[in-house]
C-alpha cells in the first residue's frame, strides 16, 4: 500500500515521526511537505494529500496540523475524498471499515507519537467492509456530494447565488 502524509508546521515533527514509523511498516510512503515549524497554510497540504490520494499515487492518506480540524475541513472540501479526524483506535478502523475513509487526519497538539503510530496502524490495516448497509449509505454521501459540487455557486439554504 502507498500512504501519502503531509503536514502543516504545526504537524510538522509528527509528520516526520509517521513517515518514519509508516516506513518501518513496510508502506511506500510520498511525504508531501511541509520540510520544516515555519508557519504555512493547511489547506495547501490537505489539497496535496488529497490530490495524490485522487490521483492513485497513494492508496491511502495522513494529515496532520494542530488540532486536525482544519485539515479535515479542507480536506472534506475535494469530491472523492472522505477525510477523518480521529483520536482513537475504533474511529480509525471504523472509519475505513464502514465509510470507506480515504484520508486519516490527527492533532498534532492533541495526541502524542504512541498515539499516533496505533492510529495509523489501525487505519491502514483496515479494509472497507463492502456491506450493503455501508455501501448504500456511502452511496448517498457521494449523491450528496455530486448535488452540491453542482451547485458550489448556490446558497443550499436559500436557492440563490451566494
Amino acid at each position: 500500500m502507498r500512504v501519502v502524509i503531509g503536514a502543516d508546521h504545526a504537524g510538522f515533527w509528527l509528520k516526520q515521526e509517521l513517515v518514519t514509523y509508516t516506513k518501518s511498516l513496510t508502506y511506500e510512503v510520498l511525504d508531501m511537505g511541509t520540510n520544516s515549524d515555519q508557519p504555512v497554510d493547511y489547506p495547501d497540504y490537505a489539497e496535496a494529500v488529497a490530490v495524490a490520494v485522487l490521483e492513485g499515487k497513494a492508496d491511502r492518506g495522513v494529515l496532520v496540523c494542530g488540532s486536525g480540524v482544519g485539515a479535515t475541513v479542507a480536506a472534506n472540501k475535494i469530491p472523492g475524498i472522505r477525510a477523518g479526524l480521529c483520536h482513537d483506535t475504533y474511529s480509525a478502523h471504523q472509519g475505513v471499515e464502514h465509510d470507506d475513509m480515504n484520508v486519516l487526519v490527527l492533532g498534532a497538539r492533541v495526541i502524542g507519537p504512541a498515539l499516533a503510530h496505533e492510529l495509523v496502524r489501525a487505519f491502514l490495516g483496515a479494509t472497507f467492509s463492502g456491506e450493503e448497509r455501508h455501501r448504500r449509505r456511502l452511496e448517498k454521501v457521494k449523491a450528496l456530494e455530486a448535488r452540491y459540487a453542482s451547485n458550489a455557486d448556490t446558497d443550499p439554504r436559500k436557492g440563490k447565488k451566494a
